[in-house]
């Protein structure tokens, strides 16, 4: 595995991908993805400022259109702050 290009501080997620993780979702791989760079399902221009975020030490934000265990489709956010206090993993009616 190669050197994540920032740090995310401890990771949280909220009570929605908890659900799913009691499901048999696994976020992990999204997180991998999301500290290498690759932002996911997101725009260019989103992907564009967060290149720039990672060097400026601004928030990074990334979105990834997955399949939950059910096989419903699941949007979820990871989201690390600015100074890399934190970085949350979430669903987008939970922000």
């Amino acid at each position: 595995m190669s050197t994540p290009l920032f740090q995310t501080g401890p990771v949280y997620i909220t009570p929605g991908i908890r659900g799913l993780m009691c499901d048999g979702f696994d976020p992990l791989p999204f997180l991998r993805r999301h500290k290498q760079g690759d932002w996911g399902d997101i725009d260019a221009v989103d992907k564009d400022e967060n290149n720039v975020s990672v060097k400026a030490r601004l928030r990074i934000f990334s979105g990834y259109d997955a399949n939950a265990p059910s096989g419903d489709k699941v949007r979820l956010w990871i989201i690390t702050e600015a100074d890399r206090s934190h970085t949350t993993i979430l669903l987008p009616d939970e922000y």
